[in-house]
C-alpha cells in the first residue's frame, strides 16, 4: 500500500466500519484506526430501518445480520399513564413497496463484528486497533495523521483522505476546527438491559415499544443478544437533580423496571449505563481533505432508532462521491454536496424528528398530550396516513429529499 494511496477512517464503531468495508469494496485501499484493544461490546445503537438494511445488503452483510438480529416490523405507541394501547404501526404495510419492510434489530457491535471478518483477509483493509490519532495536518495533496499505538511509539500516516468516524467526542473533528453546533437535554437517559420477557409475561407488549408519561416517559425494546434467548433494553429520562449514584444503583435501576411492570422478587439485569444526550450537528461535514461522517458529524438523541441510520446514510453517500473523486469522474467540489446533503437530513429529519419525538413523548400538558394520541391513533388507523406516518419514521424520505439536494 503506497504511502499517499490510502484513505484513513478514523473510529472503528459501526459507522466506520462500514466506511472501511464500502471503500475496500470500491477498490480503495483504507487504513482504520481505532484507539480501543478490539471491538468495544456496546451496547448502544440496535435498530436498523428498512432502507439501511438494503444498504447492509448491499454490502453483503445480511446473512450475517439475519442470523444474529431479530426482525421487528411492528411498533407500539402506549400511554404508560392509563395502560391503553394508543397505536400499533407495522412495516409490513410497505411490503411491494419497499425492498425490506421491516425492522432489523441488530446490536451495533454485531455489525462491527461482521464486518471486521470480512476485512480480516482483505489486502487494501489495514486495520489498527490499539492506535489513536493525535495530531493532523493537510495540504494541497495530502492528509498526515500523527498516530500513537498502545507501546506509545508514534508514526505519521500519509493519505489521501481522513474521514473522521470517531464519535460525538471526535479528534479528527476538533483538529480540524469544525464547530459542533447544538445544546445538550438537562436531563440524562438511563439505558437498562434485562433478560425478563415481556412478552411471555403477558403484558401486551410487542419487541419495540414507546411509553408516553408526563412523569417517566420510555422506550422498550427487544433484541437477541449474545446466548439469543434475548434482552429487553429500557430507555428512561433521568432528571438533572436525581445523583448519578442514584440512578446507577441496584435499587434505582430496579425502582426504574419494577414502575414499569411490578413482579415479585428482582430482575436479573444484564448490564445499565447511564449517559448525557446531546442534539449537534457540525457546521460542516467536509474541509479539505477532512470529512466527517456519523457521531462524528451530528448527534442526537435515541428516540426513534435515527442516530446509527443517519450515520450508515453519511458512510455510503460519501463512498460513492469519494471513489468518483479518486477514480477522476468528479472534482473535489462534490464533497461540498456532501455536505449540504447529509446535513440537510440532519437538520431537517434527524434533529427535528428526535427532539419532536422526546416532547412528544413527556408532554405535561393534558390537552396537548391527548391531541398527540390521538393523531397517533389516526394515523395508525388510516391506511395512508399510516404508511406515510412509516416513510418518514423510517427515514425513506430523509434518504430521498437528502440525495435530491444538488
Amino acid at each position: 500500500m503506497g504511502a499517499v494511496e490510502r484513505v484513513i477512517v478514523s473510529g472503528c464503531g459501526p459507522v466506520g466500519a462500514v466506511m472501511a468495508l464500502a471503500l475496500v469494496r470500491k477498490g480503495i485501499p483504507v487504513t482504520v484506526l481505532e484507539a480501543d484493544a478490539e471491538p468495544k461490546m456496546d451496547q448502544r445503537a440496535a435498530t436498523v430501518h428498512p432502507p439501511t438494511v438494503a444498504m447492509l445488503a448491499e454490502l453483503g452483510l445480511l446473512e450475517d445480520a439475519f442470523e444474529t438480529g431479530l426482525q421487528s416490523p411492528i411498533f407500539h405507541f402506549r400511554d404508560r399513564a392509563s395502560g391503553e394501547l394508543v397505536a400499533i404501526f407495522d412495516v409490513k404495510v410497505l411490503e411491494g413497496q419497499v425492498e425490506y419492510p421491516f425492522v432489523l434489530q441488530w446490536e451495533q457491535y454485531k455489525l462491527v463484528r461482521a464486518v471486521m471478518k470480512m476485512l480480516a483477509n482483505d489486502p487494501l483493509a489495514d486495520v489498527r486497533f490499539s492506535t489513536r490519532l493525535t495530531d493532523l495536518g493537510q495540504t494541497e495533496d495530502m492528509v498526515e495523521a500523527t498516530v500513537q499505538n498502545e507501546a506509545g511509539e508514534t508514526e505519521v500516516l500519509q493519505a489521501r483522505y481522513i474521514i473522521g468516524t470517531d464519535g460525538g467526542r471526535s479528534t479528527v473533528r476538533r483538529l480540524a476546527g469544525i464547530e459542533f453546533e447544538g445544546f445538550t437535554w438537562e436531563e440524562r437517559f438511563i439505558k437498562i438491559g434485562t433478560q425478563f420477557d415481556f412478552i411471555d409475561a403477558g403484558t401486551g407488549y410487542c419487541t419495540r415499544n414507546y411509553f408516553s408519561d408526563p412523569d417517566e416517559w420510555l422506550n422498550l425494546f427487544k433484541v437477541k443478544g449474545e446466548d439469543e434467548t434475548g434482552v429487553w433494553r429500557g430507555i428512561f429520562p433521568v432528571p438533572a437533580n436525581e445523583p448519578d449514584e442514584v440512578a446507577m444503583s441496584l435499587a434505582g435501576v430496579q425502582r426504574r423496571l419494577k414502575g414499569l411492570f411490578p413482579k415479585e422478587g428482582d430482575y436479573d439485569i444484564a448490564y445499565h449505563a447511564l449517559y448525557a444526550v446531546h442534539q449537534r450537528v457540525a457546521q460542516t461535514f467536509n474541509k479539505g481533505r477532512v470529512l466527517l461522517a456519523g457521531d462524528s458529524a451530528h448527534v442526537n438523541n435515541p428516540i426513534g432508532g435515527m442516530g446509527m441510520n443517519g450515520g450508515i446514510h453519511d458512510a455510503m453517500n460519501l463512498a460513492e462521491k469519494l471513489a468518483d473523486v479518486w477514480y477522476g469522474r468528479a472534482q473535489s467540489d462534490v464533497f461540498d454536496r456532501y455536505t449540504r446533503q447529509r446535513r440537510k437530513a440532519q437538520v431537517d429529519f434527524v434533529q427535528a424528528q428526535t427532539i419532536q419525538n422526546k416532547k412528544s413523548l413527556e408532554e405535561r400538558d393534558p390537552v396537548l398530550r391527548r391531541e398527540h394520541l390521538d393523531r397517533l391513533r389516526k394515523t395508525s388507523e388510516d391506511i395512508e396516513l399510516h404508511k406515510k406516518f412509516l416513510y418518514r419514521s423510517s427515514l425513506f424520505d430523509s434518504l430521498s429529499e437528502a440525495n435530491a439536494v444538488l
